[in-house]
Formats: structure tokens, sequence, C-alpha cells
């Protein structure tokens, strides 16, 4: 007999599972990791009753318990017990989420019946049997009497595959769906890694182990069923478990599970562990990834849950909570990616000793994290996971400069050692000759991360003392340069802990293309800041079969290294040398200032090679390191040219050699770092006049050089400390073309645009443009500018309309208001690139003009470009005195240069080599890039006439305050000459400028 509620106050709560059609678990709104929970029947109301593990349902019993499931689960509730029966441990409540009375919504759509109640009726079961006659006469829910209604609302489970296995087909269910979501509902939660769940729509009821994880054992109860399976404990330490723990009791199991046996306990965190996963999936929709198959027939699948409009990964979240561990055994059917995570996931929870790992010990390891970035220039690849860089905030050519960088958590094939007979294993030259294709010369950032004791000799064992060890820096090196280097590296860079990347990294380039694999560190090993990158490229190269994961036999390339074969053998190989006149080489190291071994492709050879009639200090004697360091600068592992002449009786082969263009020798004579030797047959020598006057030059200026820190000193005979120095611009120019100008843009190579004050045509022009009637953007299809037109442009800065020559286009015609065209502003020299509702057709009138912006450079100058050394310095220090403020300059015409034909974009046309004159210091711009460092003076020629004679002289003061002061490009001393008399190479766009 039912009996009124002792306490009927209200109570709030969270709908934690719902068990059928009229019943709930609800618990407690309280801090507490386990919160009180209470399992409660709405008041008045039967709901048809489930089957059980097989069987039958009522009618509707199913959709009776979905409708309560989605309108109440997870949701806040406050309820209020209304009833109790003796002997019976549920109470009777009435249920509410807001303002709905669960009971009544339940009654109204049909889905139970309304009890009896024997004695007085109360108004809110009144209100219950009117809703119950409403939705009979409607014939809703239970009351459906349509034909076949009820037969189709009865489920007839399948036998449960859970205790017996073979009332399931689980190899050909994974066969069918290995990788497909599968509609699930889970019914019940073991423990924090194990669900049982009906599979939908067959609703057969399996067992499902959370793969990749394995959560704390909810222990044993004193019972015989067979299903449940004692915790087995492990050896690993801190309880990291890999064994395959679960399936069918063996008899030893079931003895252990029987009531002789005591209860166990649960695991340290095996409640919290459960609860966690309830409150998640419990009586949730979720969707099944099945990765696999033990081998008792349990299905080990991936479990995801809706949390808002994302899906989340159970076995993640139990992971980073400290829920549960990483097993390897059930990890290893996942894909790669996932198991990446959850293995970084695991560590972190080990770092933060969350629950599970609250007393954890970290295992001992030798390396330790560093933080020391630097930028500098790649000067040596010593393998294809080791390079030097000489870092740029130190002085060029100190031994402290040249850092050698490990790359971080990636391991290459080793080149052996030939001394002692090891061979290069498979892909080690490939993974060198990448790097050194990419890397040489080149600016790099490089991040060191951590450093590692390393034993001397081979073995695993830890080293005794600090004289049997060395230590070894590990970085992530980024390319800062954008080419070819992106090719193996994807467009969406995977999102790192370490933020962006300032450039390609390096090490992922390498294991992308298979030439390397990643290490696999313990856990709390120092590795990479971008691990989780490596591991993605790697994965990469192995479904692409890239380089080592290749089936392919791997290249084979027999070197004769003639360095350590017998003089007589390199002299059998001195017709082959020469047979070609010139040919390519690598510079592979650097012995002496004039002695290298080079590697020779054709030939497929290494030979020592020694530059004819050029001498450098011997080891040891003063100089000697100094030109050592010149030459691994300037060739180390470059590519040059180089021509064999003959070879001496060591085997070592002379002759001439070439770096971009540029005679070796020359530059250490000019360096004043080698002596010339006549005695060798000059005759022989193909650029001997060169030579001659490198040396001469050298003597002239008592060229020497300096040992700390390798800086060249220039000591120039006529300097006179204190003597006053002339500003640079001239006083005779009476005969020379002069105009008043303003400069609008500047580029590269000391090139600018220039406008002509007092030019009529300027002031016509621009009334011409400001007249313009300028109408809203043409239909696409009435206008089409190619190539070469004059139309009317926006410039993107200030908004306004210009004359431009487009320079580039879409092919065909314009088919969107979005289509890109390259834009050439002939009144100013700028250039940029604007879509084609930024232009319009400009009247023949006024685009028959010929262009106000006249393209200049600076007379007498080498100025470096963009692409060189100080180039964006020098075009920058030009910006800043030509442009920084409004101001007209005195623009001397010292030649016209024709050569550069028509005007087809920003840098071609007619240049105009000019001194600049700013008038209000009386100062030539020429001589203050000089004094700045970031130009010098062109070389001189054999006949200069007079007057060109005398620019040189004023300005060479300039520069020789500069390479004093060790300014701009003279910072590390003198600097090479270059034959070329002057260049006119093609200007590229640069920020450099404004208008």
């Amino acid at each position: 007999m039912a009996q009124p509620a002792g306490n009927s106050r209200w109570l709030r709560g969270k709908v934690k599972a719902v068990l059928s059609g009229d019943t709930l678990v609800i618990m407690g709104m309280t801090k507490a990791e386990i919160p009180p929970e209470k399992t409660v029947v709405l008041a008045h109301l039967s709901a048809p009753r489930l089957a059980r593990r097989g069987g039958q349902d009522d009618p509707f019993a199913w959709d009776s318990r979905e409708f309560l499931r989605k309108l109440c689960i997870g949701k806040d509730v406050v309820f209020r017990t209304e009833y109790t029966i003796p002997n019976f441990s549920r109470e009777f409540c009435s249920v509410f989420i807001g303002t709905t009375n669960v009971g009544n919504e339940i009654v109204t759509h049909g889905w139970a019946k309304v009890k009896e109640v024997k004695g007085e009726v109360t108004p809110e079961h009144t209100e219950l049997l009117r809703l119950e006659e409403q939705a009979r006469q409607q014939g809703i829910g239970l009351w459906d009497r349509s034909p076949g209604s009820v037969d189709a609302a009865i489920r007839n489970l399948p036998p449960s595959a859970v205790g017996d296995p073979s009332n399931l087909d689980a190899m050909g269910l994974l066969a069918a769906n290995k990788g497909k979501p599968l509609e699930a509902i889970v019914e019940q939660v073991r423990d924090g890694s194990s669900l049982r769940v009906y599979l939908l729509p067959e609703f057969q009821f399996v067992q499902v182990f959370v793969a990749g994880i394995q959560a704390p054992s909810m222990g044993r109860k004193q019972t015989q069923e067979s299903t449940i399976v004692p915790d087995i404990p492990s050896d690993e330490p801190n309880g990291d478990s890999n064994a395959e723990s679960r399936g069918p009791l063996t008899s030893a199991q079931r003895i252990t599970a029987s009531p002789a046996f005591n209860e166990v306990s649960p695991d340290a965190f095996g409640r919290e562990a459960k609860h966690f996963t309830e409150i998640r999936v419990l009586n949730r929709d979720v969707r099944i990834v099945l990765e696999g198959v033990d081998k008792f027939s349990n299905l080990i699948g991936s479990v995801y849950y809706a949390d808002g409009e994302s899906p989340k990964d159970l076995a993640l979240e139990l992971i980073e909570n400290g829920y549960a561990k990483y097993v390897e055994w059930s990890a290893s059917m996942m894909e790669d990616e996932a198991r990446r995570k959850l293995k970084a996931a695991e560590l972190q929870a080990k770092k933060n000793k969350l629950r599970l790992w609250t007393n954890y010990v970290p295992p001992s390891t030798n390396s330790k994290a560093i933080s020391d970035n630097f930028t500098g220039k790649v000067v040596e690849v010593v393998s294809g996971d080791c390079i030097i860089v000489a870092d740029d905030s130190l002085p060029f050519g100190s031994p402290a400069a040249e850092r050698r960088v490990n790359l971080s958590s990636i391991r290459c094939p080793k080149l052996g050692n030939p001394r002692r007979e090891e061979k290069p294993a498979p892909y080690a030259r490939e993974a060198r000759e990448f790097l050194r294709t990419r890397l040489i010369g080149n600016q790099v950032q490089v991040s060191m991360e951590y450093s590692r004791k390393v034993p001397l000799a081979d073995g695993s064992a830890a080293p005794a003392g600090p004289t049997d060890s060395r230590v070894m820096g590990f970085g992530s090196v980024f390319l800062l340069s954008q080419g070819k280097e992106r090719e193996d590296v994807p467009s969406t860079t995977p999102a790192t802990a370490a933020g962006q990347q300032p450039g390609v990294n390096v090490a992922e380039l390498i294991i992308a293309r298979g030439l390397g694999t990643v290490i696999r560190h313990r856990d709390f090993e120092e590795r990479s800041n971008y691990y989780d990158n490596l591991l993605a490229a790697e994965s990469r190269a192995t479904a692409g079969r890239k380089g080592i994961h290749s089936a392919k036999d791997p290249p084979s390339m027999h070197v004769t290294d003639l360095l350590t074969t017998s003089a007589k053998k390199a002299k059998d190989f001195l017709p082959f040398l020469q047979r070609n006149r010139r040919m390519t080489a690598v510079v592979e190291y650097v012995l002496s200032g004039h002695r290298f071994k080079l590697f020779v492709p054709k030939e497929t050879c290494s030979i020592a090679f020694s530059l004819s009639g050029v001498r450098c200090p011997g080891r040891d004697e003063p100089y000697s390191n100094d030109a050592i360091s010149l030459m691994r600068s300037k060739i180390m592992q470059r590519d040059v040219e180089i021509e064999v002449e003959t070879v001496d009786r060591t085997g070592t082969f002379l002759g001439t050699l070439w770096e971009s263009k540029t005679n070796v020798g020359v530059i250490l004579l000019e360096a004043g770092l080698a002596r010339l030797q006549t005695g060798f047959g000059a005759d022989r020598i193909p650029d001997a006049h060169l030579l001659a006057q490198a040396e001469q030059s050298a003597k002239k200026q008592k060229l020497k050089a300096r040992l700390e820190s390798f800086v060249f000193i220039s000591i120039w005979e006529n300097y006179v400390e204190g003597e006053e120095v002339s500003n640079g611009a001239t006083n005779d120019k009476k005969q020379k073309e002069e105009l008043k100008v303003v400069v609008t843009e500047v580029l590269g190579g000391g090139k600018f645009y220039v406008q002509a004050v007092e030019d009529k045509k300027v002031a016509s022009i621009q009334q011409q443009l400001a007249s313009l009637n300028l109408k809203e953007a043409p239909v696409i299809g009435a206008f089409n500018p190619k190539k070469g037109d004059i139309v009317l442009a926006q410039f993107s800065a200030d908004n306004s309309w210009n004359r431009a020559m487009v320079v580039t286009g879409p092919r065909g015609p314009v088919q969107s208001a979005k289509d890109k065209f390259e834009v050439f502003y002939i009144d100013y020299g700028n250039q940029e690139t604007v879509s084609y509702s930024q232009l319009r057709p400009l009247d023949a009138s006024v685009s028959s003009a010929p262009g106000l912006a006249q393209l200049c450079q600076l007379a007498y100058l080498k100025v470096p470009t963009l692409e060189e050394d100080y180039g964006q310095e020098a075009a920058m220090y030009l910006s800043e005195n030509t442009l920084s403020e409004p101001k007209a300059f005195k623009a001397v015409i010292e030649e016209r240069d024709a050569s550069g034909g028509k005007v087809k974009g920003q840098g071609t046309g007619n240049i105009l080599l000019v001194t600049l004159i700013d008038e209000e210091s009386d100062t030539s711009i020429n001589s203050i890039m000089l004094k700045g460092g970031v130009a010098r003076l062109e070389k001189r020629r054999r006949w200069e006439p007079k007057d060109r004679q005398q620019m040189l002289d004023e300005l060479e003061k300039f520069q020789a305050e500069a390479r004093t002061k060790r300014l701009g490009m003279w910072e590390y001393g003198d600097i090479e000459s270059d034959d070329d008399e002057n260049p006119l190479p093609s200007a590229k766009k640069t920020g450099a400028g404004k208008r």
C-alpha cells in the first residue's frame, strides 16, 4: 500500500540514466567527484517493460523508454517524492524540467498508463487521468490501434553476445564495418573503458572495449557470474600494463571468482573513471568505430559522443583527465594519428600527476631541456641530421661562430667512415645531398631544444665519466626562404604546442622525403617541439613508400676516393678530368686555404684539388686559419666549376676553381691571404692576369688581416687621420644635364623612380585625371584589359586613381570582379596586384601621353640587389634618405643606358645613371650610400675619363671611411670584387618605397 512521503521538499539533480519509460536515475548536483544518486519512478505511472538480453519487449516499451530518454537524459531537473511503497527501494516522484511536468508530458504523448489510486484522488492524479483519456481518444502512443502497429512496436531482440561470444560473428562485423561509424546506444558501463551497447538498428547487444586505453578495474563481488574478469596484476613500472587481460574466463579465473574468495575492492579511481564515462555516454547515442577484434572475439573500438556541435573521443577524454592508461596492444589497431594523440595525452597527464599518476615517478633520462634561439647561415651539412651554422650574433670566422646543430627527434642513415672501411648506409648520401642543395649558404633560424650526453665509444651503456662522453645539442632548424622547399610540406601544417613555425622545418622535409626516421622517445625524454608534425610527415612518407620506406632496392653509387689511393691511380684519372675542360664539382672539405677535397659527379670520384699558382700560409702559420675560414664561408659544399691542368707527385690535382663565375684565387689574393707563385708557369693559368692584378692591389693597399675574430682591416696607404673629407658632391657639372626631381619609388640594386618637379606634363596629367568622371565598375565582358594596355587603376595605399600599365592578367576574358591584374603605375613607378573591380577604361587622350616616372640608378656605385647580402638594408637605407620626407633633389645625369628596351613593367626601360644631390645639405646620396656601407664603388676601368677619375677619387674617401669603421657590408672585412662593370639586374617588387 502506498504511503505519503515523509519528506516532501523539492530537490535538484541531473538525469544520469533512463532505465525505462517511467524510471530515472538522478544524481545530485554537488562538487563531489562521485555525487550521490537516486533511482526514482514517475508517480502514478506505469510504462511497458523492456526485455533484458534477448526475448521480446512489451508492446511500445522501447518507444516509451526512447521518448523519456530523449526528453530527460543529461537535463537538470527538480523532483519531489510523492509517496513510497513498503519494502520497495525506489521512490515515486514528480519530476520537472524547468516548468515542464515530465509525467504529464509522457501521458500526453501516450507512452505510459496512469495507475488506479485507492483512496483520496489528488488534483495531480486527476490531471493525469484527463491527459490519458485525451491520448486514448487521439490513438497515439500505447493507444495506437492501427493495423500492425502493435506488432511493429515489439522488439524481437537477437541473442545477447555478452557472456556468449558465439552469438556474434565478430570478425564478420569488423570486416563489414572497418573504419565506418556504427550507431549505438550505451546500456551499461562496466568500468571506465568497457561498455555494453545496443548496435542499431538490429539491437545486437554487445560488449565493446575502448581502443587504446584501460581504465582501473571495478573489482569483483561475491558472485559466480562467469562474465566478471578479475584484475590481473601488472609487472610494468607505475602500473602500466599492455597485457590482453580481457576475454572469457579461464578455469583458474572462474575458481578465483567463486564465492569461496573474498570480494575485491575497485582499484584506485575505478569508481571515478566509471562515473566519468557514465555521465558522458550512459543511455546516450554514440558512434563506435570498430578498430579490431581480439582472440577472444571481444570488439575493440573508438567511442565518440556528442558534446555541443563537435564529437568527443571518449578514450582521449579519459586519458587527458588521468582516468585511464594507454595500452599498446589495442592502440596498435588504431590509426597513427589517433595513437599519437593518446600517447601525448598520457604523457601530459603524467607530467601534471593527474589522478592515476599522482605518485608517478618519471624514468631517468640523460636529455636536458635547453632554450637557445639564433639565426645564421649554414656553412656545412655534416649528415642528413646534422649541420653547422654560423651564428649571426658572433664575429664571423671566430671558433664560437660555427655551431653544430643536430636535428631534434630524427635519425638519418649513417655515412660511415672510409678510413675504417665503413660504407655509407642506404640513402645516407641522398639525405646529405638533399640538405646541401637546400641549406648551404642560406639563412636559417635555429631553436635549440635539448642536449644529451652520448658515449664516445659505440654502445648503449651510460658513460663512466666526463672524459668518456660528449654533449650533443639538438634543435629545430627552419629555412626562412620560400621556394621548392615547401613541396613536401602540406599546405596546412598541423597546429603544435610551439605555435606557428617561422619557416620550413628542415627535419620535416627530410622525414617527408623518406630520408630518415622519427625517434620514438621514452616518456619524459625531451623531444622536438614539432614532434607531432614529424610523425605526420613520417606517416605520409610511409604511405607513399618514399626513400627508406620503399620496397625498391636503394640507389647505389660507387665513389672512387683518390685521396686514400696511390698517386699513380690519381695520375691515371688525369685524362678523364681533362677531357671536358671545365666541369662541375662539389667542395666536400677545405683542407687549407688553397687545397680542397672535391667530389666530381660526372666521374664519381673524390679528389684533392689545389689552386694553380696560389699559395696560402701552411698549417699553424699566421693567417692560415683566416684563409680556411674565408674559404669555408665562400665555397664549402658549394657547386663550383674546375679546370684541371695537371697532377703533382702526391696525387693532388692542380687547376683553377670558380664559384659563381668568380675565380677563388682572386678572392684569396685580394684579401691578402695568399701569394702568387710565378715559378709555376703563368702561361698555363687561365686567369693569370686577374691573379696578378689582385696581388698587386693587395700590395698597394698594404692589406693585412688580424687574427682575432677573423676581421679584415684595410690599411690605406694615403689615408691620414683627421684629414678633411669632401662631401662627395662634385662642383664640375656645368656640361652635364641636371634635373630637379622627387623620388617616388625605391627598388633594389640602387634603382629608383623619380618625377620631374618642373615638368609641365605632370600638372597637365594630374589635372586631366582629376576631371575624370568615374563611373561604376564596368560590366564584365564589356571591358577586357590585356597585357600592355594603359588603364585607370585604384592605388591601394590611398585609394587614388592613377594611370597604370597592365603587366599580367588572367588568361582569356574576365570571369569575375575578383579576377587579379598586376599593374605598373607609369607616373610613379609603383607596381601591385589589384582586382578587376579596381580598374576602369581610360580615354585615349590621357593614356597616350608617356609615363612621368623615370627609372634612375646611382652612378659609379655597385649596390646589392634584394637577393644579395645587404640588399634589403641598402634598399631601406636609400628609402630613408629619399622618401622619409617630401623633398626635391638635384639629379645630375652621368650616363644613359638604353639597353633595357621598352617599358614592360617595374624596373624595365631606359635608365639614367645619376648623381643624386640633396641641395639642402649639399651632399650626394651616392656618397651617403658609400658612407653607410651599403654600397661600394664600381671597379675602375683601364682608361678612365678624367672627370670620372675625379668622381671616383672623391667617392673613394667615403668608402674608405665605411671600411675603416666596419659599417654595413664591410662588417667582416674586405669583400670580393666583381668583374662586371655595371650590372643592371632586373628589379623586383619591394615594399621599401612608397608614394
